[in-house]
């Protein structure tokens, strides 16, 4: 399959982005550009979400060598991931090492999470909504105000709202996103074990506010990224690169410059 990727940059090294579940790439941006004026940033729309095509399972071995498909071994990046993406970077990562000079795993570690529940609600409620072809964007964030009472993460959800002349759809396949949390939630110890530890520079960056970055997952994280350093950002939750993006910005410059 093809995924959709977007580029800024014209010269230095190549930064990829992998983005979370119910993300895109271009929630990277305001990152992308600032990067862009020393190094070829490529965001991508991973499968399932943005502007990809959507697939009939998921898994986070395939969706790691879907992205290997866009590096190139002669032109190793710095590549980036946050939640699902971080997840299905670090697959990569351990899969394809001659493609990854670094490693950024924003948020994520390599365990399985018993969190799919939470997760499960947005999508019943993003399917659920019901809006008439003329509804406006306000419209939509007061249906989806009672199910997600936290206008940040409204606001993250309904960038995946788009208005066609039939009416409004969401880009996410949210049908196949719901039968699949578990996997999502979940991570591929059997499909990765025997292989060696990723021999590369690894940056842990986690939100001090997250659940998602414990002390106890750590063991779990030296095992397969030995050259890892971790980082905690004050005033962040699990979208650490949006509720602190200045800070998060200067903490990946220095790591992939």
């Amino acid at each position: 399959m093809t995924l959709h990727t977007t580029s800024y940059g014209d010269s230095g090294s190549r930064v990829v982005f992998c983005h979370g579940l119910f993300g895109q790439g271009r929630n990277w941006t305001q990152h992308a550009r600032a990067l862009a004026e020393q190094h070829r940033v490529l965001l991508v729309d991973m499968p399932n979400h943005g502007r990809s095509e959507w697939t009939d399972s998921i898994d986070y071995v395939t969706m790691a060598d879907q992205v290997a498909e866009l590096l190139d071994p002669a032109d190793p990046v710095a590549l980036v991931g946050h939640s699902m993406g971080a997840k299905a970077a670090m697959v990569l990562a351990l899969r394809h090492p001659d493609l990854v000079e670094r490693l950024v795993v924003v948020d994520m570690a390599p365990v399985a999470y018993a969190n799919g529940s939470g997760f499960r609600g947005y999508i019943d409620a993003m399917l659920g909504m019901d809006l008439a072809p003329d509804a406006s964007r306000e419209d939509a964030d007061a249906a989806l105000r009672d199910a997600v009472p936290d206008p940040g993460v409204r606001a993250f959800l309904l960038q995946n709202l788009r208005r066609s002349p039939e009416g409004w759809s969401w880009q996410p396949n949210l049908e196949l996103l719901r039968d699949e949390l578990g996997t999502v939630s979940g991570w591929p110890a059997e499909a990765i074990a025997g292989l060696p530890p990723y021999a590369g520079p690894v940056l842990w960056v986690g939100g001090a506010e997250s659940a998602y970055v414990k002390d106890e997952y750590a063991p779990a994280m030296e095992a397969l990224f030995p050259r890892v350093r971790k980082v905690m950002i004050k005033g962040a939750g699990h979208w650490v690169h949006s509720e602190q993006p200045e800070v998060f910005r200067e903490v990946l410059r220095r790591f992939v410059d």
